[in-house]
């Protein structure tokens, strides 16, 4: 099997022109970036507002594991076979960073015959958004600290500042350093530290923002720190929202590109589902919903982490409505989960697999209590049995779910024709009744503790004192009417990567917490998770190069 950048470099793909002419876009709102990729201009992604919407379907997943789970290959093909069986369907993703990229897990423009074109540009600079994002984000830490140098008037205290700066590597010696030294003209020595773009709360302002007028405002809610008195100081007060809008203009238009299969993409937007609230911007949710009879989209990780988000956060405040949802489940994640090791998960063991499933059948629990219809997608890997497959079906059968066997890596959209059949009917049901999982009016405390209890099984959560009384700090100041965005390992329901499966009888331990004003939501931070990944012992970064023939090799 040739390697994904080699199938995307094979490709065919039509000029940008015609994947917007699909749509109904007419070719002057198309900003082009070369001749595959562009941006629609805002003015007329807001002419859209009065359209009908078309349905909406949420591809998650079981529990990652280092065997793979293949969500976003899944997605693709998904909208590919939807496409091909005659229906007007578009897919939404988030834009990759360069973090996982140059790291662990790779690129995120999909796999094999289901990925999304062109991959090097998708993976790596694209339309500059990532860049974009980080380059506001640092501005306002540019003009705080320069405020403070000459000023201070409204006496920040800089023990309180909590803005801190990011880059889009994993930089793990920047988690926490200091700043200032050297004497006066470099300003005052300061505690500080940098956390992953993706990780930014103007990566997730962005990402929520409906228009440039409500990101600026959101951007000016900003609370950079406090005085010595604890009385908040925002990025209004410092002056910078108009200016951080200025870097983000061009950025906030959605960006359209294409599968291998020439079914329109749009990838906008890149908040990680562990540290952040991990969904692509709603304005290219909302844009495509407009356009497109079936909009597929994906939030990151399990659904423990980026489902819980995208109807918690993305949905709540943007009024979206999902109509099914999709549970991506491997037969290799399985049996890593019922505690069989990498190395031998080539061999059948129903066993195992069958201990694994209790990881699923959580999953299909949790994403039951929103209210949707949902479908089992089994992402078939080369040396699946057929009786590990048949145990997967019956165990999710015995629940009241379909699932359906998908080979969209090696088969593209033809591979999930059956996936796309069963959506389809889901979707155009009746039986959505899209509901989140806690009111606004329940405080912080018991926010996290009902995420922790209904959606991670624990017992409950802990926290030390001063997390306590910032919890009612939070709700004094006016904010408890916020959603919570909780910060945790992706590997574990728990807060202990090595716990698989579904573990019974844990507690989750909250260890910070960071508020979001112009986000509008509550970071909590959970366990060893850290905002600001390391690169592994052998990064893909190591394997990267430029050949002879100026192509870029090693990006998978």
């Amino acid at each position: 099997m040739k390697s994904d950048i080699e199938i995307a470099r094979e490709s065919q793909p039509q000029p940008i022109t015609d994947i917007a002419e699909q749509l109904g876009i007419p070719v002057q709102h198309l900003v082009p970036y070369g001749h595959t990729k562009a941006k629609l201009d805002m003015g007329y992604v807001e002419s859209l507002e009065d359209r009908p919407d078309g349905k909406l379907v949420l591809v998650t997943a079981m529990s990652p594991t280092p065997a793979g789970e293949g969500k976003t290959t899944v997605a693709i093909g998904l909208a590919d076979a939807m496409r091909r069986a005659g229906a007007k369907a578009s897919v939404c993703l988030r834009e990759p960073s360069l973090g996982p990229c140059f790291g662990l897990k790779g690129g995120a423009a999909g796999g094999g015959y289901a990925q999304v074109v062109p991959m090097e540009d998708i993976n790596l600079h694209f339309t500059g958004d990532m860049h974009a994002i980080g380059a506001a984000h640092n501005l306002l830490a540019a003009m705080i600290d320069n405020y403070v140098h000459w000023s201070n008037e409204v006496r920040l205290d800089l023990r309180r500042v909590t803005w801190r700066r990011v880059v889009d590597i994993n930089d793990r010696q920047l988690r926490q350093i200091v700043t200032g030294i050297g004497g006066p003209a470099n300003g005052f020595p300061m505690e500080g530290g940098f956390d992953i773009t993706v990780a930014s709360e103007v990566m997730a302002i962005f990402c929520l923002s409906r228009n440039l007028q409500d990101l600026q405002e959101r951007l000016g809610k900003i609370v950079i720190g406090y005085t010595r008195d604890r009385v908040a100081v925002t990025a209004d007060e410092v002056k910078a929202p108009g200016a951080m809008t200025v870097l983000l203009k061009d950025a906030l238009a959605p960006n359209l590109v294409q599968t291998l299969e020439n079914t329109p993409a749009f990838i906008h937007g890149g908040p990680f589902a562990n540290i952040a609230h991990g969904c692509n911007s709603i304005i290219a949710t909302r844009t495509a919903l407009k356009l497109s009879d079936y909009v597929i989209t994906e939030a990151g990780f399990g659904a423990d982490l980026g489902a819980e988000k995208f109807f918690n956060i993305k949905c709540r405040k943007s009024g979206l409505r999902p109509d099914a949802a999709v549970i991506v489940a491997t037969v290799r994640a399985l049996k890593m989960h019922g505690g069989v090791e990498r190395s031998a998960l080539g061999a059948e063991d129903v066993a195992a697999l069958e201990r694994g499933l209790e990881n699923l059948g959580r999953h299909i629990r949790n994403t039951g209590q929103y209210g949707l219809p949902l479908v089992v997608a089994i992402n078939h890997f080369v040396g699946d049995s057929q009786a590990e497959i048949d145990a997967i079906k019956a165990y999710v059968e015995q629940r009241g779910v379909q699932a359906h066997v998908c080979t969209q890596w090696a088969n593209g959209g033809a591979g999930a024709a059956d996936l796309a059949a069963a959506v389809k009917a889901l979707a155009d049901s009746p039986h959505a009744q899209f509901r989140t999982l806690y009111e606004d009016s329940l405080n912080l405390w018991e926010k996290t503790r009902c995420v922790a209890r209904s959606v991670y099984g624990a017992d409950d959560i802990d926290a030390d004192k001063a997390i306590r009384d910032q919890f009612e700090q939070y709700e004094q100041a006016g904010y408890g009417h916020f959603p919570v965005c909780m910060a945790k390992t992706q590997y574990s329901f728990s807060t202990d990567p090595r716990l698989l499966g579904a573990p019974v009888n844990h507690r989750i331990k909250v260890r910070e917490l960071a508020l979001a004003a112009g986000a509008v939501f509550l970071v909590v931070v959970c366990g060893d998770i850290m905002r600001m990944p390391g690169l592994p012992r052998v990064p893909a970064a190591n394997s990267i190069y430029v050949n002879a023939q100026g192509q870029t090799e090693g990006l998978f």
